[in-house]
């Protein structure tokens, strides 16, 4: 894999602590850990091991350890491909629909001040509208499962909360004995999934206020009183949220493709990164409002963190999630079922190797053979310290 040019952990190294004294009033110490782990992540601070092809023995030199930092840009094409493997044995043969719900702008600010329950409230409250339509006789009738990924960012790294729904084109019946198919052009009412989606999640706003869990901090302050929070809740029947459905496509294997765009996404990639010139930073941004043409985009080194920091997720916060018949406590018994009112053999289930030594399917492959890479020696940061060559008398360390 080719090392891009210019990388996040770049960025975060010349910023430095200047970077982090300027930042005071605002950084926390998540956005210090996760900047932390992309600096040192696949350096020698973090160890190293060294790898070994099973066909010709050939011996790369010390690879560096990854951070896992799930921020990190470098760390989530390994994850995407282990969560992708897991789930193939979960795709059914049938076509398969992609939902986008956004919170309006008006909730952005609210939103950045309280992640952990309105990233919440966004994805429970579109999956609870998606159940809800898709039980009504009136639409498709039939109980559906999905998953869901929340994203929190657009293509100019700005805060924007959304939650992607992969479902597949159908669901059970409510008896659960037959498989039923949405129309071929269309899976669910637009306009309907808006109405309900606003509804369901004002609600739930509504309560979390009445019961003290809303945070209200610099100029949300005075919507802290009731009165004044209710009117702000008015003003958001005022427009139509944003939901987006693309029509059904594809079968299973096209569905494993798509899903690889948008799970383990984070909010740039180094391949989108252009240059770094006199502390300001140029990226490219694909402009959807112009038949999606890729565009540059220069920020201040400090404006650029600053909006990569802003989609750092709360400790322990679930982004992906399933609901429906691939909910965990439902999976075992009901997606059997779906394959076999499919006329099709589920995947055998992939049991891990209960051998502490056993390796995980190989994601690197020989680039002399193409045989299986294999770890033979681990390394501790300090282990691959003393194997380094002697400083050159009279040279910087």
């Amino acid at each position: 894999m080719n090392r891009p040019p210019l990388e996040v952990a770049d960025l975060v190294r010349a910023a430095g602590r200047a970077f982090l004294e300027r930042s005071r009033k605002w950084i926390t110490w998540q956005h210090l850990k996760v900047l932390r782990a992309i600096a040192r992540c696949r350096t020698a601070a973090l160890g190293g091991h060294l790898d070994e092809c099973t066909d010709c023995a050939y011996r790369p030199p010390i690879s560096y350890n990854s951070c896992r930092n799930r921020h990190c840009p470098k760390c989530q094409a390994n994850a995407r491909d282990r969560w992708l493997e897991a789930r193939r044995q979960e795709l059914l043969p049938t076509r398969y629909v992609h939902v986008v719900f956004t919170l309006p702008h008006e909730l952005a600010p609210l939103a950045l001040q309280n992640k952990k329950i309105l990233y919440h409230l966004l994805l429970q409250t579109s999956a609870e509208t998606l159940l809800q339509v898709a039980r009504d006789p009136q639409h498709l009738g039939a109980e559906i499962g999905f998953f869901s990924v929340l994203h929190t960012w657009n293509q100019k790294l700005e805060h924007h909360p959304h939650a992607h729904c992969v479902v597949p084109a159908g669901g059970l019946s409510p008896d659960h004995s037959v498989w039923v198919s949405s129309r071929s052009r269309f899976f669910l009412p637009i306009p309907v999934l808006r109405k309900v989606f606003r509804r369901k999640f004002v609600n739930a706003l509504k309560r979390n206020f009445r019961q003290g869990k809303l945070g209200f901090h610099g100029n949300l302050k005075p919507l802290a009183h009731p009165k004044a929070f209710s009117a702000w809740l008015r003003t958001l029947y005022r427009h139509h949220w944003h939901v987006y459905s693309k029509r059904p496509f594809g079968d299973a294997e096209q569905a494993v493709r798509y899903l690889g765009r948008y799970t383990h996404r984070v909010a740039i990639s180094n391949h989108r990164l252009v240059a770094f010139i006199d502390d300001e930073v140029t990226f490219q941004w694909r402009d959807s409002a112009h038949n999606n043409e890729q565009k540059l985009m220069t920020l201040s080194l400090d404006e650029f963190l600053q909006r990569f920091l802003l989609h750092v997720l709360p400790k322990g916060f679930v982004r992906i999630r399933h609901f429906g018949f691939l909910a965990n406590r439902r999976r075992a018994t009901l997606l059997p079922l779906c394959f076999q009112l499919l006329g099709a053999v589920q995947p055998p289930q992939t049991e891990p190797e209960d051998s502490p030594n056993q390796e995980p399917s190989p994601l690197w492959l020989c680039p002399k053979c193409g045989g299986r890479m294999v770890v033979i020696e681990r390394l501790t940061a300090a282990q691959i310290q003393l194997r380094s060559p002697p400083a050159l008398p009279g040279v910087a360390a």
